[in-house]
């Protein structure tokens, strides 16, 4: 409960921070409306090309780019403003006044900023999946799309836990932004089916870089059904990858120095 009031205060005082900047709450609406517009003629021009794209109609890789919109609103709400601040904390030697709060660090500093000047953006992703959910022409059952909404819940999870370890190594490297880069170069591969990718690189990014699993997996569980094997690998993977985020980050703390010390 305390960690539940604590983030309501982040809310409440994000929201009023917002209202104070309006000019960026409106350049983050168009900005994201463009990118959603760019990625659904990106795929409709491709399909003039093929009938289907890793197995998908066009109809089915609607819902796994809208699904992607989601996730990307809920990253960019909830996460995406305090993962920017982490590098220059740390490399400042910044992180003393959230390390000695009565809480965990690593909550504070993924959750304190809720960007409200995104959560339109997150309102209109919602709609957008919504709308490519009720234009597939087949039928889809009440249980596979609650599975697939929990999947993408889970990808959202997953998609912070990528970004932040990519940027952690900024204890030991002290540059600007970590492996923030190369995160978002990869970051490409989750924007595309991942039946597109084979050999190596597919096991690669179901695996050690799960960036598959963050929309390809919840689509697959939706059109194709959810099997134990599918339930083992998705769960297992998170858990493992939370796992590594949290020995990774206290390793980061032992190497951190305060701008005190």
């Amino acid at each position: 409960m305390r960690y539940l009031r604590l983030y309501l205060y982040f809310l409440r005082f994000s929201f009023s921070r917002a209202m104070e900047f309006r000019l960026d709450f409106w350049f983050r609406i168009v900005m994201d409306c463009t990118f959603y517009a760019v990625q659904i003629i990106f795929f409709r021009v491709l399909y003039t090309q093929t009938g289907f794209l890793g197995g998908w109609s066009f109809e089915q890789s609607l819902v796994f780019i809208c699904g992607f919109f989601l996730i990307d609103a809920i990253h960019m709400t909830v996460f995406a403003n305090n993962l920017w601040w982490l590098p220059i904390l740390i490399n400042k030697g910044d992180l003393d006044y959230y390390l000695l709060r009565p809480i965990s660090s690593l909550y504070f500093l993924s959750l304190r900023d809720f960007a409200a000047n995104s959560f339109v953006n997150l309102i209109i992703a919602t709609g957008l999946l919504a709308w490519a959910l009720s234009s597939y022409p087949g039928t889809l059952g009440t249980v596979p799309v609650i599975l697939f909404l929990l999947g993408v819940l889970n990808g959202s999870l997953l998609y912070y836990i990528l970004h932040i370890c990519f940027l952690i190594p900024v204890f030991w490297l002290h540059s600007n932004r970590g492996l923030g880069d190369i995160f978002f170069t990869l970051q490409s591969y989750a924007e595309r089916p991942d039946r597109i990718f084979s050999g190596y690189v597919r096991r690669l990014l179901v695996t050690a870089l799960p960036f598959s699993l963050i929309v390809s997996f919840p689509t697959r569980v939706l059109f194709e059904g959810l099997t134990l094997r599918l339930l083992l690998h998705i769960s297992g993977v998170t858990l493992l990858a939370f796992l590594f985020l949290l020995w990774l980050w206290n390793r980061g703390m032992r190497a951190y120095s305060s701008a005190s010390s």
